[in-house]
């Protein structure tokens, strides 16, 4: 690892580890070293800054424990443990798949300089049009457009909490791209408050407009947007789409996450 991925690296493990991370929370509750975190939506999410030290016999009973105590809420119907590739978590991995996780495609966690970020391109391309958006209708649909971009079915739970964390005023904005009279991508922009850091996330464009600079537009418009209210780094966990895109913008891959799922 180069110097400065290593200080990049530094700055997310203390910074975004922890309350920053979860800044929508409805509810965190401590279990030891984890953040038992609840959300809008009946979406529960698991997250640590470090296990403390912990040996494989004490992650092996610690995941099931963690698990009843948040789904203990029969409104939870899924929950997220969200690792990453350089903790020192023995067993990890097989402790999740027996407790029912399923492990979806690693991301890579890439942290840069907002400046170059918001630089990568100046207009978008011919024909496209990139805003944010605030009503109710246009943030289902912007949330329906990124669900078809990564191929999932429709999730009206995420439409509804994003429509309740906007009328709940917290920073969050969600942005949009635009083609040929209809939402072909959109993303959030969530700013981390005490830090340097904004998040860039849920950036998708569907496959038929891939490859013309629609992502370049959405995510610089949203850097700029950053870049306004004063933040200085961007965080992103970006799928092998994305990657090279942040890459030659500046951003450095510092390690690798891997979301562990649990749905009721």
């Amino acid at each position: 690892m180069t110097d400065t991925a290593a200080l990049y690296l530094r700055a997310y493990d203390e910074q975004l580890r922890g309350d920053a991370e979860t800044p929508s929370a409805v509810r965190v509750v401590r279990l030891g070293p984890l953040r038992l975190v609840t959300f809008a939506g009946g979406r529960g999410f698991i997250s640590y800054r470090d296990l403390g030290g912990a040996d494989e016999a004490a992650i092996r009973a610690m995941v099931p424990d963690a698990l009843q105590r948040l789904t203990a809420n029969p409104s939870i119907r899924r929950v997220e443990w969200k690792t990453r590739g350089h903790d020192d978590a023995p067993g990890l991995h097989e402790a999740l798949l027996a407790a029912g996780f399923e492990a979806e495609e690693p991301e890579s966690i890439m942290v840069g300089p907002l400046e170059a970020l918001a630089a990568i391109s100046p207009e978008p391309p011919a024909g496209v049009t990139v805003r944010s958006v605030h009503e109710e209708a246009e943030v289902r649909a912007m949330s329906a457009a990124v669900d078809e971009a990564f191929g999932e079915e429709v999730d009206t739970a995420i439409a509804d909490a994003l429509v309740a964390r906007l009328a709940r005023g917290d920073g969050m904005e969600l942005w949009v791209a635009e083609a040929d009279g209809r939402m072909v991508g959109g993303g959030r922009l969530e700013p981390v408050a005490g830090t340097e850091f904004v998040g860039i996330w849920g950036g998708a464009v569907q496959s038929a407009y891939r490859g013309r600079g629609v992502y370049r537009a959405l995510t610089a418009a949203r850097a700029r947007s950053a870049l306004a209210r004063g933040a200085r780094l961007v965080h992103s966990d970006s799928t092998e789409f994305s990657r090279p895109i942040l890459e030659r913008s500046g951003l450095v891959k510092v390690s690798t996450t891997t979301p562990y799922q649990w749905r009721r």
